[in-house]
């Protein structure tokens, strides 16, 4: 159970602060209005490694359900606590987007006549429609961040400090926030780059119940890509480790 809540805690910080810096930079009055996409990723990335650094020691800081499923695949997390963690996983990316609603809600007031750009941070849509595309984006882009999570585990990157083992994954969040920022700003201009249900479905979710001024639907019609995609990238990617490794 703690192993539980504590994926809560770190996924809710993780959308806390990843969504919370795609409201910045996109709503009305914002201070950081316009920031820019180097800004949102540079803030995706440290939201991760805050997340890591709260939820690592104790759950393995997987905060999202297509990691968990992926190291599940690939047989090193036990399948008997991957439904727990899912599920811990998805309320806390609902929780941490209704606290984004909660901290920015005068400035979505003001943006009341923006519905796309509201829609937009709480979940991903695409930049040119097209879901077959797009899903494959999703694929390869959720493909290589399990697949470089994985590899973060092997002996090639593992050391010895006083006699306990340890990876370069495990020091620190450093290479899993490089990782999500390099996927942003090269991957991420065609969908987003979800590559986490728990990032764009329960913010998604969370968009569809929470009452907000002047907001469009929550984009259920695309809603499958951001889910189906990293399940499939996910399960290449465990396929692929097994593989190579």
């Amino acid at each position: 159970m703690q192993q539980y809540i504590f994926e809560f805690i770190g996924t809710l910080v993780l959308i806390l602060l990843g969504d919370g810096v795609c409201a910045a930079s996109s709503l009305n009055h914002s201070k950081a209005k316009g920031a820019g996409w180097v800004v949102i990723t540079l803030g995706w990335g440290f939201a991760v490694m805050i997340g890591v650094l709260i939820a690592g020691p104790v759950s393995g800081a997987h905060l999202n359900p297509v990691v968990t499923l992926g190291l599940a695949l690939a047989g090193t997390f036990p399948w008997a606590s991957v439904a727990g963690y899912i599920v811990a996983q998805m309320l806390g990316g609902f929780a941490g987007a209704v606290l984004v609603w909660v901290f920015y809600k005068d400035h979505y007031k003001a943006t009341a006549d923006q519905p796309d750009t509201i829609l937009g941070t709480f979940c991903t849509m695409p930049a040119i429609a097209n879901n077959w595309r797009n899903f494959l984006c999703e694929v390869i882009a959720s493909c290589l961040l399990v697949f470089v999570i994985l590899a973060l585990g092997t002996n090639g990157n593992a050391f010895s400090v006083a006699g306990v083992n340890a990876s370069t994954g495990s020091i620190g969040s450093l290479p899993v926030t490089c990782l999500i920022m390099s996927i942003g700003m090269s991957l991420g201009g065609a969908t987003g780059y979800a590559i986490n249900p728990a990032r764009d479905l329960a913010p998604r979710c969370a968009h569809a119940v929470l009452p907000i001024a002047g907001k469009r639907d929550s984009g259920w019609s695309y809603s499958w890509i951001p889910v189906a995609g990293p399940v499939v990238g996910a399960a290449l990617a465990a396929g692929l480790f097994l593989l190579v490794f």
